[in-house]
């Protein structure tokens, strides 16, 4: 799993990042079913892969909002 920085989500259309959200959850729910086998480590990388994208489309959201004022 390599990290998303915030350049690539940027990139990213509305659908595109929904769609990555959606695999990212999916992942997070494979990697915590086997944290004990392989730590922590995994979970929280997506845990802040999902932050991001989250963050980012309430910022767009934001921007939104004040361009229609």
């Amino acid at each position: 799993m390599a990290s998303i920085k915030i350049e690539e989500i940027k990139k990213m259309g509305k659908n595109e990042r929904d769609k990555k959200l959606d695999e990212l959850k999916m992942e997070l729910i494979k990697s915590k079913a086997g944290a004990s086998k392989t730590g922590s480590s995994k979970s929280r990388e997506i845990r802040k892969i999902i932050a991001r994208i989250h963050t980012f489309n309430t910022s767009e959201n934001k921007k939104g909002v004040l361009k229609k004022e």
